[in-house]
């Protein structure tokens, strides 16, 4: 079995569970690869009982076999793997280093227990879907894709914005708000669920839309399906707004025409069989707990 691990920063405090983690991939004789700019990060403070490669990304997985991403970190870590992963189907696996994490759910203590589990084969598969921008003009290259979110956001403190949206060409509102998210299952606990948007279970085969501190008061979130497509046309006082996909952005005008559909291909996350998504739920918000004691 050849596994990558892949984060971007480097915590003094992590590092005893770090060790743990290429300490258990060792015992149980797994190959490992490092995220280079992670590698150069750890050569002096992780001991390595085997040599390890280097993974320089995306263009890896089109010349060596993998079989697991290792994802240390939070959620954003997972969001940043998948610009590397993309169409190649590995299988990511997440172990939260942060704080929520609801994709990287692997807690540090239970580090030693998803190495077993998966060097025993105790684990699924779950299939993401991810949505993917178009647009007249070019923007975020070639990882126009995204796991949790689309946004339009306005920058700054500046006025609200008026984003008219249309499903599969029909006109659906014209929300004046700061700003507006299309959400994946993925990421309706993500920022889709702060501002007030619905918990989709993954593989609902939905997407939601979420306006972000609307003007208009009897404006709720919209589920619809991830067969739909959905585009914008943006306007406001100010003359650049922002667009996000997941963790990334780019700054766009009213000239930018923008549609959001479903992506081509979808990302694989590691599931152990001993933890699952309403496990997950439970835990990071708490439900089921009498607080009242």
């Amino acid at each position: 079995m050849r596994v990558v691990v892949y984060a971007y920063v480097l915590k003094d405090h992590d590092v005893p569970h770090i060790q743990r983690l290429f300490d258990a991939l060792h015992e149980e004789g797994i190959s490992v690869y490092v995220y280079g700019p992670y590698l150069d990060l750890m050569r002096d403070k992780i001991k390595f009982q085997k040599p390890v490669g280097e993974f320089d990304g995306y263009i890896d997985f089109t010349l060596k076999k993998f079989d697991f991403v290792i994802a240390l970190g939070g959620d954003g870590t997972i969001l940043s793997a998948i610009t590397h992963v993309r169409e190649s189907g590995v299988p990511i696996l997440g172990i939260n280093l942060g704080r929520l994490g609801f994709l990287a759910s692997i807690e540090k203590k239970r580090i030693r227990d998803a190495v077993q589990l998966l060097a025993k084969g105790r684990y699924s598969v779950e299939e993401r879907g991810l949505l993917y921008l178009e647009s007249n003009m070019p923007l975020f290259g070639d990882t126009r894709f995204a796991l949790n979110d689309f946004t339009i956001l306005k920058r700054d403190t500046s006025s609200m914005i008026t984003i008219h949206t249309y499903i599969n060409g029909s006109y659906l509102n014209t929300y004046w708000a700061d700003g507006i998210i299309v959400a994946t299952p993925t990421g309706s606990t993500g920022y889709s669920l702060s501002c007030g948007g619905p918990i989709i279970f993954p593989n609902s085969g939905n997407f939601v839309i979420t306006p972000v501190a609307t003007h208009n008061l009897n404006v709720r979130p919209v589920v619809i399906s991830d067969d739909s497509i959905i585009s914008f046309d943006v306007e406001g006082r100010a003359e650049n707004f922002l667009c996000t996909l997941d963790s990334r952005f780019e700054t766009i005008t009213s000239a930018h025409q923008l549609a959001v559909r479903k992506n081509d291909f979808s990302i694989n996350l590691v599931q152990l069989h001993d933890y699952g998504f309403m496990d997950t739920m439970r835990d990071k918000l708490a439900w089921g707990q009498d607080s009242r004691n």
